[in-house]
């Protein structure tokens, strides 16, 4: 049996838009053959997380999470398009465990450009600088920065977080699962999280 490998499932995604637990399905009943998986998905009609993401999103839940020992708090915001689905007990537990994330990971934006600009430069600077004393031509210190930035963004965007409960996806993986699940448009609206003290 042919094995379904991440780089298989990546494609799929990046074609379809598809959850990842749906590409791994339509990979497997396809025979990981690519158009087969494709056509299995269109034909299923979970390749249509992409057009859902224009819909309006008014609807959903504001949740608390306290971490145990109470020195850690979340308030997240999650929206979904009916009420019927935000009252469901699996769109209740999803944005819990995003609460939960939240409080393990300390992102620091939801995107990329929700993270502050004086952030940014400052991390630039010290990548920067760090690059510089290796004596390499200013090209090379370039892509070292860029390289070094990309990595400190798939640790402090929310979204492209890998997600702690499975780290083989990511928070953007989790939430078109979602979409994919319950065939509305979600998006994660807002968050804060506190540490007794502060951090």
């Amino acid at each position: 049996m042919l094995e379904i490998t991440a780089r298989m499932i990546k494609e799929l995604r990046t074609r379809t838009n598809a959850g990842v637990m749906d590409c791994k399905v339509a990979l497997t009943k396809a025979g990981g053959d690519m158009e087969k998986a494709v056509d299995f998905l269109r034909k299923s009609g979970l390749a249509t997380a992409l057009k859902r993401a224009g819909r309006e999103a008014s609807e959903g839940l504001i949740h608390s999470y306290i971490h145990t020992g109470s020195k850690i708090g979340v308030l997240v915001e999650v929206n979904c398009e009916t009420d019927f689905v935000a009252r469901t007990d699996e769109f209740k537990m999803f944005v819990k465990n995003l609460a939960m994330h939240i409080a393990a990971t300390r992102p620091l934006g939801i995107r990329r450009e929700d993270i502050p600009k004086e952030i940014v430069q400052r991390e630039e600077g010290i990548y920067r600088a760090q690059a510089a004393e290796t004596g390499k031509p200013e090209k090379v210190l370039d892509k070292i920065v860029q390289g070094k930035m990309e990595k400190f963004y798939r640790e402090t965007c929310f979204l492209e977080q890998q997600y702690i409960r499975d780290p083989e996806i990511t928070i953007q993986d989790l939430i078109h699962d979602m979409i994919t699940k319950t065939g509305e448009n979600i998006t994660v609206r807002r968050f804060v999280r506190y540490k007794l003290g502060g951090e």
